[in-house]
């Protein structure tokens, strides 16, 4: 079901895609915007392992630490390959996946929920990881991010040659015409592109859990762990990127009261509540 919803979503998105791009850039100003989002992106996931590691300052660890040790026994159950695993120098407790496939993958937590969490939840936040990784959920959220960024360029583009004069609709039809509808668009297009992004982003937190608690196999240690999580990093919030906050197993800045409709990830008790506790 969750895959239903995350294809019905990506197919919103697309949809939001032909008819803002037409409407506001013409197949031309589409096209431009549709390329120039595909290289960003697509460089964003071939090295999204290297940039996103380095920018937390991850630490490799190998097969003599528990956490290491705890990895390779859960991607065996997992049927997945080893991947590096990592620690953050932070004390905020979280975790994340990442890398391009599951052959080029790697698992990272924080100290800090190295040092909150017993191994039994540690175990289903590992599990969680290892389940974001064998969805492939790096490049279903790449290909939402490139749909969206496309949106967002020919919005640009739109609202820069309204406010400037020289617009003509689509194609150069309609001269001038209805410039108030244009700006709305403008405005309106983008915003809806980030909702279903974050909606979709949503989907696989869920996805995830699941996936989780069966690598795992109870979702008890997984729940138990969110219910941990949300409430520590609400006091211990992380200094994120903003743009990486999807790829975290909670908000990590979950204290800044943002909106549900623009957050990554669903409440931690209607996480719970889907694994079944």
């Amino acid at each position: 079901m969750s895959g239903l919803k995350t294809a019905l979503l990506l197919g919103g998105l697309s949809g939001l895609l032909i008819i803002a791009g037409g409407a506001m850039g013409g197949r031309g100003g589409l096209m431009i915007a549709f390329v120039l989002a595909i290289v960003l992106n697509v460089g964003s996931y071939w090295f999204s392992d290297k940039v996103v590691l380095r920018m937390y300052k991850a630490q490799p660890v190998g097969p003599e630490h528990p956490l290491h040790q705890m990895t390779e026994r859960l991607a065996r159950r997992a049927d997945l390959p080893m991947p590096k695993v990592y620690i953050i120098p932070d004390a905020s407790p979280n975790a994340f996946a990442t890398g391009r496939n599951p052959e080029h993958a790697a698992v990272a937590a924080t100290e800090g929920i190295l040092h909150l969490l017993p191994g039994p939840e540690l175990e289903g936040v590992i599990a969680h990881e290892l389940a974001h990784v064998k969805h492939r959920d790096i490049l279903i959220s790449t290909i939402a991010a490139t749909i969206a960024a496309t949106i967002t360029m020919v919005a640009s583009m739109a609202r820069f040659g309204a406010i400037f004069g020289g617009y003509g609709g689509r194609d150069g039809e309609n001269g001038g015409g209805n410039i108030i509808g244009l700006l709305a668009m403008t405005i309106l297009a983008p915003l809806a592109a980030v909702v279903i992004q974050m909606a979709i982003s949503r989907q696989r937190e869920f996805a995830a859990d699941r996936g989780g608690a069966q690598i795992a196999g109870s979702p008890v240690g997984l729940a138990n762990a969110l219910r941990r999580i949300d409430a520590a990093v609400r006091r211990v919030p992380m200094d994120a990127n903003p743009a990486t906050a999807h790829m975290f197993i909670m908000q990590p800045f979950a204290g800044r009261g943002l909106s549900k409709l623009f957050s990554t990830h669903p409440p931690t008790e209607e996480r719970v509540r889907a694994l079944g506790l």
